[in-house]
């Protein structure tokens, strides 16, 4: 029997960027279905990103998006009674969710300051190849690395 097809749903740009991975970002980071005030965060964390002296957040963001995606990831399969942790390619839009939700584990994670400001602090490290969202690709692609022996068991 074939499985359903998924019903892709178009999200519209944010209003202050005309961007689509920000209002994915907004997204990911709402609670509740309180948008405004995820959207808040995201626009107080841009202000933070200008008040350090930054031109453009919007292409820091894209940039700490594009740096904090992994490329490959391992995905447990069981072959002959054993589960091997296979390595395998990660899709365009599972790196872009995958780097929006570590970015905002990481900004989560710390404590003391606004939402706002430790968002703007994690974005801006993804965007220079530091910080904890990097860390966790950089394993990903070390635990990847490491089990390219079962790369043969991905079919």
């Amino acid at each position: 029997m074939r499985r359903r097809i998924k019903i892709k749903h178009t999200i519209k740009p944010d209003l202050a960027y005309e961007s689509v991975k920000l209002e994915k970002f907004v997204n990911y980071l709402m609670y509740d279905g309180k948008k405004e005030t995820a959207r808040k965060v995201v626009y107080e964390a841009f202000d933070a990103m200008k008040e350090k002296g930054i031109e453009s957040p919007l292409e820091v963001f894209e940039t700490a998006l594009k740096n904090a995606g992994p490329v490959m990831e391992v995905r447990s399969r069981r072959i002959g009674g054993a589960n091997y942790q296979v390595p395998r390619e990660v899709r365009a839009e599972r790196r872009q969710s995958l780097a929006m939700r570590w970015i905002l584990l990481a900004a989560r994670s710390k404590k003391g300051s606004p939402m706002g400001i430790r968002l703007a602090d994690e974005l801006i490290a993804a965007s220079k190849n530091e910080g904890e969202a990097i860390k966790k690709k950089e394993n990903t692609h070390k635990m990847a690395e490491s089990n390219k022996a079962f790369a043969h068991f991905s079919w």
